[in-house]
């Protein structure tokens, strides 16, 4: 898998910039994670607007595919409740999150507009229930099981945030710029705050126009 980056016999998966860092010699300085019980707010925050986004997506455009990516506007929302379930299922049901975890789509048959909406309601039900019941008795330093190195649960649940949240400023931008519709209720910037998100809401080299 890509990114890797290697020193003589070393190597850091390039997704995650500590490891990398720490691999080259460079200081980051204090690191600091904002707190699961806001990570999960934030994710709650995410949930809600993909919901209301996608929600303002005419159906005859859903196929249209995102900027040098086969990927239709349609998966890229269920891609970003898929995101907060791949938590689920490494939190609720044991699984770890394996290689391609994040590459799969709306199952056939189930990928109309009703069916991935309702797929974003029924992971925001799932996600609060695990909150509500398992969340106040995880241990968040305790490490996850991921494929791309060594990982606590801290850190996998503010990955959780952040990639789903990148997606979610993705359909903001996607409804204003290919859609031409105002996104109802934009999260404002401050949503992002204390979270590595990109600067760009899109790749540079594959600009969204």
């Amino acid at each position: 898998m890509v990114p890797v980056v290697t020193r003589g016999d070393q190597w850091a998966n390039g997704q995650i910039l500590r490891d990398v860092a720490g691999l080259v010699g460079v200081d980051l300085g204090e690191q600091t994670m904002l707190p699961p019980d806001e990570l999960v707010r934030r994710i709650n925050l995410i949930l809600k607007a993909e919901q209301r986004y996608f929600g303002q997506m005419p159906e005859e455009r859903m196929q249209a595919e995102v900027p040098g990516r086969p990927r239709s506007f349609a998966n890229l929302a269920w891609h970003t409740f898929n995101v907060i379930d791949a938590w689920l299922e490494h939190e609720v049901d044991g699984t770890a999150l394996v290689n391609g975890a994040y590459n799969r789509n709306a199952p056939k048959g189930k990928d109309s507009k009703a069916d991935i909406l309702a797929y974003g309601a029924d992971v925001e039900r799932r996600f609060n229930e695990w909150w509500s019941t398992q969340g106040p008795h995880t241990d968040f330093d305790e490490p996850a099981e991921t494929y791309y190195g060594e990982q606590s649960k801290h850190d996998f649940l503010e990955r959780t945030t952040w990639h789903s949240g990148q997606h979610c400023r993705q359909m903001m931008m996607i409804l204003e710029t290919f859609i031409g519709v105002k996104p109802i209720d934009p999260l404002p910037d401050s949503t992002w705050a204390g979270l590595p998100m990109p600067e760009k809401v899109w790749d540079d080299e594959k600009p969204i126009a």
